[in-house]
């Protein structure tokens, strides 16, 4: 794929806008990782804009709002600049405890309400549910979705970690512009059975996770707050292991005179035209440094050897801990 190529706006599904091909990601400008500076999170946030990037991502629950009130604060004078993606339904106590997913159709419309007055705006570009409510069929949830879409207050409806049972079942009731799931190099089971069905429906993907929550890049744990702490891939063993799997990673990257993240993310751009990686910046200079993988030429030969030298099935542990693989509908067989 030619450079050209791989800066061509990509669609948000067939029925969806153009996009920047890379979005930002912005969970861990609220302390998902470790403290961040405020200022710079801003600062990230409008240098993203300027680089062309205009799909911006939250959820109600990172940080208990403050990640919507940031967002809402950095886009206060850039509001028509940009898309703005809503994750809800996760339900948190006041010590940060998970406590489940709420997608009840009158819950959907709360959340909404409190969205648009944290974000400080008018509507929701795209509203998604965080994970499948094994409580709620995912008709009533995306059935309340469209009812806001009649309203005003929402223009497309995503999905978020979804298989392909609940996909179907979601668009026979409306249509679906894109799905959320993570994607790369050391997490490819979408690869098998769900990207083929967003491909025959036109529904395009936002991958989070493309470097792994750092682990492709070569982050370490920044502390006890850090929510890594609780993720298999960087525990004991798990991580001596996969650290020499990324080593494999990094040699090749300096054969190109390119960096580990820059090749990370230059393979999941190469991979399919109708992924678009949702990097997880939190400085101007992690962002600086992943949307330089738009200048970054792969060919098959260099997809087959970057395969070939991080197989999936060589990763060390799962991407989630127990309880978190047991929300995860895109993990359930069919």
């Amino acid at each position: 794929m030619s450079t050209a190529a791989a800066t061509q706006p990509r669609k948000l599904g067939s029925l969806g806008p153009s996009v920047f091909p890379i979005a930002l990601g912005c969970m861990g400008m609220s302390g998902t990782y470790g403290p961040v500076e405020e200022p710079e999170s801003l600062a990230t946030i409008h240098a993203a804009i300027d680089a062309g990037v205009n799909l911006i991502d939250t959820g109600d629950f990172y940080g208990m709002g403050h990640n919507e009130m940031l967002v809402g604060q950095a886009l206060r004078f850039f509001r028509e600049q940009v898309l703005i993606s809503v994750k809800f339904g996760a339900q948190r106590g006041p010590d940060g405890s998970w406590l489940g997913y709420d997608a009840r159709p009158n819950a959907v419309k709360t959340a909404l309400a409190y969205s648009l007055k944290r974000l400080d705006v008018d509507h929701i570009d795209i509203y998604r549910p965080a994970r499948l409510d094994p409580n709620v069929p995912i008709e009533d949830t995306i059935g309340a979705i469209a009812d806001m879409i009649k309203a005003g207050y929402v223009r497309y409806i995503g999905l978020s970690e979804v298989g392909p049972e609940t996909i179907r079942r979601a668009v026979a009731v409306h249509p679906i512009g894109d799905l959320q799931i993570e994607y790369s190099l050391i997490s490819r089971s979408p690869e098998s059975s769900i990207f083929p069905l967003l491909d025959e429906l036109g529904i395009a993907i936002t991958a989070y996770g493309v470097l792994s929550r750092g682990l492709l890049s070569g982050s370490s744990i920044s502390g006890p707050a850090d929510i890594r702490n609780r993720f298999p891939r960087f525990s004991g063993e798990n991580l001596a292991r996969n650290r020499q799997l990324v080593d494999r990673l990094k040699q090749i990257a300096h054969k190109k005179d390119i960096s580990q993240s820059q090749l990370a993310v230059a393979w999941v751009l190469a991979k399919n035209p109708n992924v678009i990686p949702l990097i997880g910046a939190r400085t101007r200079q992690q962002l600086s440094e992943s949307t330089a993988a738009l200048n970054v030429q792969l060919t098959p030969d260099d997809l087959a050897e970057i395969e070939a030298a991080l197989p999936p099935e060589a990763v060390s542990g799962t991407r989630y801990d127990t309880h978190g693989m047991q929300t995860l509908d895109s993990e359930r067989s069919e």
